[in-house]
């Protein structure tokens, strides 16, 4: 389209100029005119489609125009036009060839206006070198946009491939975990089962709440499994990710340890069943503690009654504080950061939010991190059923919400 109206108005303007202006000495416009000035000018509307046919059309006809005793008017600008564009889709040799057969048009009509020998010397050597400096600079100019869309395309890829295999690694560790909470309840019932064997005839009322225990742990167990499985089957297209965030847990700080952090709480469960193989609710305060002596105060409040949640959710909310207070820790920069849960009928919410000054564009944040901490936040969500939302406040500082949905089972209690 840009490429027409410029054919159209070089032919116009060609027109006008020569129905216009009468000098003395020179052929008038006529209708032969008129038509020679569209041949020479139209033309250029394929100028990037086949530029060296328009050069040569446009050349051509100018050199005919010429030598009807027409005058040059601006139908000389023509096939310096169509160099420009060679030069700009050709390689150098090419543009090379163009601007010698320019610069013979170009002495031609300096010689037709009656210029003196040094001025049309200089016009077909001036003119023809700066319109091939201009259009190699576009072709540059292109081969260099062209790079950057491929390098932009390639980094969008390698940061897609990242983030897929950041999810899959999150996803093990967190596949691990629950493994580990499985195990748990099947050691309870394990241990329950026996003491219902053994006090069976002799204490039926201990041997019916065992059974109760197993059946509780039983169904629990169920439920993890489920969430297990459902990691496996959770598409790549339904993730996010977030930058400034680590993935990785806060193993130097909370000291829990390892991965998924079971070195540091008691194993998978021992013979008794009686210790969590995960951090849960419970730990939160331990968890603050650790956060001020890193020089971080954590005000932890909680609403509403407590009720039983699975070991699962009780583990999700966990790792979720800790990762969103490490990034407090890492990036933040300030010395305080609220954690609220609240106990609602039918679901958990848990915010996580500091009251740092307002991050300016321009500075960077403290600290590094691998960019995929979000990642793992909104894994354990979406595992859950759950939401997670995460971005600076508008009075400034960071924020992480979470909200879990709790079954009419999570508060039944056992």
């Amino acid at each position: 389209m840009v490429d027409a109206i410029l054919a159209v108005a070089m032919a116009a303007g060609g027109c006008v100029a020569g129905q216009q202006f009468h000098p003395d000495g020179w052929v008038r416009f006529d209708a032969t005119a008129y038509l020679l000035t569209c041949a020479l000018s139209l033309p250029l509307a394929l100028r990037r489609r086949a530029p060296v046919p328009v050069l040569i059309a446009s050349g051509s006809m100018y050199t005919v125009y010429l030598a009807a005793g027409y005058q040059p008017s601006l139908n000389f600008w023509a096939p310096v036009i169509a160099l420009v564009t060679l030069a700009g889709q050709r390689p150098p040799r090419s543009a090379a060839m163009g601007a010698v057969f320019v610069a013979a048009v170009v002495a031609f009509s300096g010689m037709r206006g009656r210029l003196g020998p040094a001025l049309v010397v200089a016009q077909a050597v001036l003119v023809p070198v700066v319109a091939v400096v201009i259009g190699d600079a576009v072709r540059r100019l292109a081969q260099r946009n062209r790079q950057l869309v491929l390098l932009t395309a390639r980094l969008e890829r390698e940061q897609e491939e990242r983030a897929r295999r950041a999810i899959v690694d999150e996803r093990v560790r967190i596949a691990r975990e629950l493994h580990d909470v499985v195990a748990h309840h099947m050691s309870v019932i394990t241990v329950q089962v026996g003491l219902a064997s053994y006090v069976f005839d002799s204490d039926p009322r201990a041997a019916r709440a065992a059974l109760d225990v197993i059946g509780d742990a039983g169904r629990d167990a169920l439920d993890e499994m489920r969430r297990l499985l459902s990691l496996l089957r959770v598409d790549f297209d339904e993730d996010g990710g977030g930058e400034g965030q680590r993935a990785d847990g806060v193993g130097d700080i909370d000291g829990v340890g390892g991965v998924g952090g079971v070195g540091g709480d008691g194993g998978v469960g021992g013979v008794d069943g009686a210790a969590d193989p995960m951090p849960g609710l419970d730990r939160l305060a331990d968890l603050a503690e650790r956060m001020s002596a890193v020089g971080v105060t954590v005000d932890l409040t909680t609403e509403g009654a407590p009720r039983h949640l699975s070991p699962g959710l009780e583990l999700c909310v966990y790792r979720i504080v800790q990762e969103a207070l490490t990034n407090v820790v890492k990036h933040a920069g300030t010395p305080r950061a609220d954690v609220r849960i609240r106990h609602l009928s039918d679901r958990l919410s848990v915010s996580i939010a500091n009251d740092g000054p307002r991050r300016d564009a321009a500075r960077p944040r403290v600290g590094s991190g691998t960019g995929h901490g979000l990642i793992g936040m909104h894994e354990r969500a979406k595992i859950l059923g759950g939401t997670l939302s995460a971005g600076e406040r508008p009075e400034g500082g960071f924020r992480v919400h979470l909200t879990l949905p709790l079954d009419a089972e999570a508060g039944a209690g056992t």
